[in-house]
Formats: structure tokens, sequence, C-alpha cells
């Protein structure tokens, strides 16, 4: 359920933790994700790193999200940022590589405690997601 890498860039090497944490809903998960505070272990999703590898950082937690689906198949994994800004900055790398992402993930945006299918140039408070290839063989085989 945690993942832990290392950011290589501008800044040296800083710690970087991504963990799928259950909610109240069944299915569903809270993705977390940001450096790790040395003084306490735990994620500090405040921080501002500047290391400059932030799409090799993006790629990593999308590879933790692949691992975490193809363990858990049927889960929701809900993502948000600590602040609006970076909310606005995953839904630009989710924008950036939507053909890549939607090829194996549905992916829908929270706007107004709604939820739709996840469209670009649309300002969104968080992201659901799910392995596409689950739900393509379930509408296939029982709708």
């Amino acid at each position: 359920m945690t993942f832990e890498f290392t950011s290589e860039g501008q800044q040296g090497l800083i710690e970087k933790l991504v963990r799928f944490q259950e909610t109240n809903v069944k299915n569903v998960y809270n993705l977390a994700f940001g450096d790790k505070d040395q003084t306490i272990g735990d994620i500090d999703d405040k921080v501002i790193s500047n290391n400059g590898d932030s799409e090799k950082v993006f790629a990593t937690v999308v590879a933790t999200l692949y691992a975490f689906t193809d363990k858990y198949p049927n889960a929701w994994v809900y993502a948000t940022g600590s602040t609006k800004s970076r909310t606005r900055l995953y839904r630009m790398r989710i924008t950036k590589f939507l053909s890549e992402v939607t090829e194996d993930f549905k992916v829908l945006g929270e706007k107004d405690e709604d939820w739709f299918p996840f469209k670009k140039n649309v300002e969104y408070d968080g992201f659901l997601v799910r392995k596409e290839k689950i739900i393509n063989f379930v509408e296939s085989n029982f709708t």
C-alpha cells in the first residue's frame, strides 16, 4: 500500500512516498503522495521540491498506480492535490498523457461534488481512476 522512491534532480536526492489508503467507501482508495518527511517518516504533501524531474516523478507515481491496480483490479483510486494549484498540475499531467492513460484506465473528474468523464481544459476538484480493462470486461459480459 506504500511505495517509496527517490527523486534525483537539481536539489539532490529527495525521498518520495506514494500511499494508497482505504476510504470508508468499499473499493475506493485515496492516493496520497509527497516528499518523505525525514523527521516523522510520513508524507509531506505541502513541500515544494522543485527538483527539475517532475515528469519522471509523475511517471513513477503512475507506475505505482499500475502496480496497485494489478493487485487490486476492482479498486477505484481517488486523487486530488493538497492545494488548488497542485490539483491543476495533476490535471495538466493527466491531460498531457491522456491518450496513454485512457488506454488502461477510466478517468473521471470531480466537479461540484459530482463525477464526469475526464475532459481536457476542465477544472476539476479531484480525480477517480480505475483499470479500464476490468470495466470493459464487465460491460461487455454483463450488460
